[in-house]
């Protein structure tokens, strides 16, 4: 038989290779857009129905992401299917799939073993796989390389494996896949090859390393550090609080200095895709090598504390104005994971939804980019609900308004004006002239 790999590689590097990708999220979808751009045919998979259909009427259900760049897309030979069986159409299939965390904390790689089989299926010569969902180092070769395997065909012969971590940042316009450098690591050097030649067609800088342990390491990393130097930050907030320091106004002067520093900021609770979830992927693994990531697990433990420091401060409160929690009317201010898009995965808001409910609080919320509550995997028992127009009304009724989120669409001197009591978690308030007189910050 021929090698496929010359083949491979000269289709990749003329474009004349047909893109895969697995997942039409957050990350697959701006993935799609891409490759669709740069003149690859894409074939893009997702068991969601609805969005399939979506999507090939030219219609988007990301908000960052509008009807007309899909339909240019479409325009561009981008078809999505939830039929698996056509995976052996495309030369190259990207794995874009969620990796959430079980209840008990523990790495759920149910979506990327399911791809892998669906994959396994379809397999032929001459396709390249690229895992890009954010894992522990040696997932692609201890879980998804044993399963393509079994078809009997064999890695860096007849087919070719990688890992390249996403980077999206969802509602970051100079920040989407064009523009971020894209690190990749193959099984063998052939593997590694191609998957070059294939991202250096859509962004600026491609980053090789030597294998793909090296390549999950490193978005691990990423998104550790973020997540401990947010920790810190969260607990000096809890701390300061306590001394009647304003956290803010400390991080705003520590950032002048011009290097040693970098400038991160408290919250209510971490939210989206990977912050809150990478770090229990690398603390798990570590415990399988003998090992307890013990400064891994306490900024773990300081983030997830931090809902709950914002609700006993919503009591507080609204304890000083005479009330209990109980049959309060709180409304919440964003139930994005974060300012100005509608992604609501790992959001704080629901679990200060979940924890204010379970007090016995009347609480409803506002979110211009999210008009409905999505169901949501760990929150199966909230109620469904609807966000509220943000009047003056609305604002008035309220025992305590609680911004989560810091939308740019906020108008905070009208929200400080209208409501009786603000708990602003994100320093959202902070330019409001008379915000000392009803604004508490957490």
């Amino acid at each position: 038989m021929t090698d496929p790999f010359p083949d491979l590689l000269a289709r990749v590097r003329t474009k004349t290779a047909a893109v895969g990708i697995i997942g039409l999220g957050y990350v697959g979808l701006p993935l799609a857009r891409a490759f669709a751009r740069a003149g690859f045919r894409v074939l893009g998979f997702d068991i969601d129905s609805h969005k399939v259909d979506k999507l090939n009427a030219g219609r988007s259900y990301i908000k960052q992401i509008p009807d007309a760049t899909i339909e240019e897309m479409r325009a561009n030979r981008f078809e999505a299917t939830d039929r698996f069986d056509r995976l052996g159409e495309a030369d190259c299939v990207l794995i874009c799939v969620p990796t959430p965390l079980t209840d008990a904390r523990e790495p759920d790689l149910s979506f990327v073993v399911n791809s892998t089989h669906a994959i396994a299926g379809q397999l032929r010569r001459g396709q390249l796989i690229v895992l890009e969902s954010t894992t522990y180092p040696s997932t692609t070769r201890g879980d998804v390389l044993p399963i393509l395997e079994r078809t009997g065909l064999k890695a860096g012969e007849d087919f070719f494996l990688a890992f390249s971590p996403e980077r999206e940042d969802p509602g970051n316009p100079t920040h989407s896949v064009s523009h971020i450098p894209k690190v990749v690591g193959g099984l063998c050097d052939r593997s590694g090859d191609v998957a070059c030649a294939l991202y250096e067609a859509i962004v600026p800088q491609v980053v090789r390393v030597s294998t793909p342990e090296i390549a999950e390491a490193c978005k691990i990393l990423e998104n550790t550090y973020r997540a401990v130097n947010i920790a810190l930050v969260n607990e000096l907030k809890v701390l300061y609080d306590r001394m009647g320091i304003d956290v803010w106004e400390v991080i705003a002067a520590a950032k002048t200095k011009p290097f040693g520093f970098q400038a991160f900021y408290p919250g209510p609770g971490l939210g989206g895709h990977c912050i809150p979830l990478d770090p229990f992927y690398l603390a798990w693994v570590a415990k399988r090598h003998g090992m307890n990531t013990r400064f891994i697990e306490l900024a773990g433990e300081v983030n997830t504390a931090m809902p709950t420091f914002v609700v006993n401060k919503v009591a507080d409160a609204l304890n000083d104005a005479g009330k209990p929690v109980k049959g309060s009317k709180v409304a919440i201010l964003g139930m994005a994971y974060k300012k100005d898009i509608d992604d609501p995965r790992e959001s704080p808001g629901f679990e200060l939804m979940d924890l204010l409910l379970r007090k016995g609080a009347a609480v409803s919320y506002n979110d211009p980019h999210i008009p409905t509550l999505p169901a949501m995997r760990h929150w199966p028992h909230l109620p469904t609900m609807h966000s509220q127009p943000l009047t003056a009304e609305y604002l008035a009724a309220q025992d305590c308004v609680l911004i989560a989120t810091d939308h740019t669409a906020y108008d905070y001197e009208f929200i400080v004006k209208h409501a009786k009591c603000v708990v602003d978690t994100r320093n959202a308030t902070k330019s409001v002239p008379d915000r000392r007189r009803n604004v508490v910050a957490a």
